[in-house]
């Protein structure tokens, strides 16, 4: 796929494409902004075509910057586009750009080539060092592939307030503060925003630049307020899956039936299910913990017949070259055929087939996560609900219905996975009370 992108002006050789794509991955650029890159890095070439500029030259950044900026660009854009050129100077140092002047274009002269680089790390090269490690810290803890995003991309923001400015070992706790403070004062970011960030630094400085914090005092802390979740009534849940289609709706039926989150419901493989036992493990959920919950046998039926279609598209996929889904941890490495077996196989697999581009082989991934809750949200709108519902209020409401249901909250906990029951007992503002207004005593009912 990467071979056959082409520009209009310069076409951008594949090699150099595949390693401009993975240094953006390699920097937690959203994937949505990877063509913004692409398009910036593009109209350099092209302009250091038009005019013969030597890419590598210190002047045609700025020179290019400037010419943007006469089209009247924005300012965002004028540094992202600053960053993408960046990025290719440190990927690609001596590539060669076509340098032919395009006709009718006045010839501006050529630059000289730059100066040899220093063969002793910069402070930007100590820091992507020190990122770089900071996944791999996170890897060898076995930690989620999302907390390995989301630590990794606050350790980015964080190297971007300090722009480089200091060397990743002379950072200290009045850094942190001040970024903290940054991000509650200036960019206005929730409390559980802030304490992510706090917990990412935490990490970082402890398992990466060894050292600790310290004692963390005068920073402006984002006020936290206790958000009671938005849950729907059992007529709007039946509303919300009669909209959905396959198998979107079997997915949302999970995610009410058995309170599941929705990254641990499209996890889930076929080895999950004991059909003749009632019991569906969840394995790996938040804080890496299994736990078991009931099958509905509202929609046992169901099941079993997605089972039959997973079996059916296996058998397909092996007869095409199928090297297998995605496995976890080493389980492939232990258990050689594991990929291909189909009790390994993902009970809500992806539509298409995914190349791993180390290798080349062909491998099934689950649904993707954007690609259910955009059919939940399509589903509310025409289901006509008064009420903001995501992936997560069918969790919510498996909740707050087994607590109008009179389950007891501790019943809950687990089902839910909950490590504390103060975290459930949010719960019991989502619905109605019953309370008596008179105490009594038990002796007395």
């Amino acid at each position: 796929m990467l071979e056959s992108i082409k520009f209009a002006m310069i076409k951008i050789e594949s090699e150099l494409l595949k390693k401009y794509i993975f240094e953006l991955k390699r920097r937690a650029i959203p994937e949505y902004k990877h063509s913004y890159y692409l398009k910036w890095l593009r109209f350099f070439l092209d302009y250091c075509h038009k005019y013969r500029l030597n890419t590598h030259h210190e002047q045609s950044l700025p020179s290019f910057i400037e010419k943007l900026r006469s089209k009247h660009q924005a300012d965002f854009q004028l540094q992202q586009a600053h960053e993408a050129v960046a990025i290719y100077y440190d990927i690609m140092p001596g590539i060669h750009v076509p340098s032919q002047p395009s006709e009718n274009v006045k010839s501006i002269p050529q630059a000289p080539n730059p100066p040899e680089k220093k063969q002793l790390p910069t402070t930007k090269d100590k820091w992507w060092q020190a990122i770089d490690q900071l996944s791999n810290e996170i890897k060898v803890r076995h930690y989620s592939p999302k907390t390995l995003k989301i630590y990794r991309s606050w350790a980015i923001k964080y190297l971007r307030f300090i722009n480089y400015q200091k060397d990743p070992e002379d950072l200290d706790s009045e850094d942190v503060k001040q970024f903290l403070t940054h991000l509650a004062v200036d960019k206005k970011v929730a409390a559980s925003s802030q304490n992510l960030a706090f917990n990412a630094l935490l990490f970082f400085y402890r398992h990466v630049l060894g050292k600790e914090f310290g004692k963390i005092d005068g920073v402006v802390r984002a006020k936290k307020r206790k958000a009671i979740p938005v849950v729907l009534s059992k007529n709007e849940v039946d509303a919300v899956l009669e909209k959905m289609r396959p198998p979107f709706d079997l997915v949302g039926k999970l995610l009410y039936g058995c309170g599941l989150r929705l990254g641990e419901c499209l996890s889930l493989r076929i080895c999950d299910f004991n059909f003749d036992a009632g019991i569906l493990t969840v394995r790996n959920g938040k804080g890496k913990k299994d736990r078991s919950v009931p099958i509905p046998e509202a929609i046992e039926d169901e099941l079993k017949a997605q089972t039959d279609k997973v079996y059916h598209l296996l058998q397909s996929d092996l007869a095409d070259g199928f090297h297998g889904a995605f496995m976890y941890d080493s389980i492939e490495k232990k258990y050689r055929t594991a990929a291909k077996e189909f009790i390994w196989q993902f009970f809500f697999p992806a539509k298409t087939l995914t190349v791993v581009e180390e290798s080349g082989e062909k491998r099934r991934y689950h649904l993707h996560e954007s690609h259910v809750q955009r059919a939940i949200k399509k589903a509310v709108a025409k289901a006509g609900l008064m009420k903001r519902a995501t992936a997560h209020t069918f969790r919510h409401s498996f909740a707050s219905h087994l607590l109008e249901a009179n389950f007891d909250i501790r019943t809950i906990q687990e089902l839910l996975g909950h490590s504390d029951v103060r975290t459930t007992m949010i719960y019991t503002h989502t619905v109605k009370s019953t309370t008596l207004k008179e105490a009594k005593s038990p002796l007395d009912f």
